[in-house]
């Protein structure tokens, strides 16, 4: 059975919620137009046209913190993580597992949200996105969360988020050719994680499991400006004792890097999953294939990124591991 580790879905209830509250009424016409985004009948019969194939649920973008107060978006999360919970009860063949919404503009909430959502309905672990209402996630305000998420063992799904009010110049108002998703969530995705690494998160919790997606971003392909380049950390700086930061980390910085797992969502990459697999290894690796946000609202993504893994030059085992083997075991499925 291949688990695709990393799927997105509205859940109806929630979905109506969030159009009352979204301020940005823009993106709804494109949800409307993909089905198996909000449509569980649809999602599923997506699903039985690949046989042996499951999905695990994630909310999609944006963020309940991106919609909602602190005041409005505890309700937010807590509609979304119910109703996931009844899908999965509902249709254990199609939904094993899901992953739970979390308020991180209420760092509390947020903490006592994982608790609910682990023990009373069966999360399998928290998505988080890679800045909170453009604040980084190693503040000391959010470590709780990361911190309650080790407690449970279980799984942070690092999702980027960057929209085109980020530009890309100074000069500039905003991000023009849909620049901020095609580069901007990359780059974002690979700044949190190195906010993650230097805040020493993981010497302060090593049993922290962070799922990167789209297969840990930039990192694997700058792998010589991570490793030989963040080795010299602090000879480019005058105003900063990064030098003294570097000394005290007890590894170099690719090894931290290199104890994040990561994803397969790179919609048909041959070559980037290459890369990525390379540097993560085969046993950190989940088969995920971002579904339904294809051209074709959800079958191309599935069958591109199934097409790639079959095309590895892997053992069988380490196919299996990465179709489910290693989800499986993350999630404690």
């Amino acid at each position: 059975m291949r688990l695709d580790a990393y799927t997105h879905l509205f859940p109806m209830r929630y979905f109506e919620r969030l159009q009352e509250l979204v301020t940005n009424k823009g993106p709804i016409k494109r949800w409307l137009n993909i089905p198996a985004l909000w449509d569980v009948d649809a999602r599923r019969r997506l699903i039985d046209g690949f046989g042996d194939y499951q999905q695990v649920l994630a909310n999609s973008m944006p963020a309940v913190e991106f919609v909602a107060g602190p005041d409005k978006s505890p309700e937010l999360a807590r509609i979304a993580n119910d109703e996931f919970a009844e899908l999965v009860v509902k249709y254990p063949d199609h939904f094993p597992a899901f992953i739970a919404s979390l308020p991180m503009n209420n760092p509390e909430a947020a903490v006592a949200e994982i608790d609910r959502a682990v023990v009373k309905l069966g999360a399998r672990g928290a998505q988080i996105f890679t800045n909170v209402n453009d604040r980084p996630l190693d503040l000391p305000e959010f470590f709780p969360v990361f911190e309650a998420m080790a407690r449970h063992d279980l799984p942070v799904f690092l999702h980027p988020a960057r929209g085109a009010n980020f530009p890309d110049y100074k000069t500039e108002t905003k991000s023009k050719y849909e620049i901020w998703w095609t580069f901007g969530w990359p780059y974002e995705t690979s700044a949190a994680m190195s906010h993650i690494v230097f805040s020493k998160m993981f010497e302060k919790l090593p049993n922290l499991k962070i799922i990167t997606h789209h297969l840990g971003a930039m990192i694997p392909f700058f792998e010589g400006r991570v490793g030989p380049g963040w080795d010299q950390l602090g000879t480019r700086t005058e105003d900063e004792d990064y030098e003294g930061l570097l000394k005290s980390m007890k590894k170099r910085p690719i090894d931290y890097f290199r104890m994040f797992y990561a994803d397969t969502a790179l919609f048909g990459s041959l070559a980037g999953t290459e890369c990525g697999l390379k540097f993560f290894g085969p046993e950190r690796c989940v088969f995920a294939s971002d579904c339904p946000f294809d051209p074709e609202g959800g079958p191309m993504y599935i069958r591109e990124t199934m097409r790639v893994i079959d095309a590895l030059d892997i053992s069988a085992a380490d196919r299996a591991a990465i179709y489910s083997g290693n989800a499986r075991a993350l999630l404690k499925l």
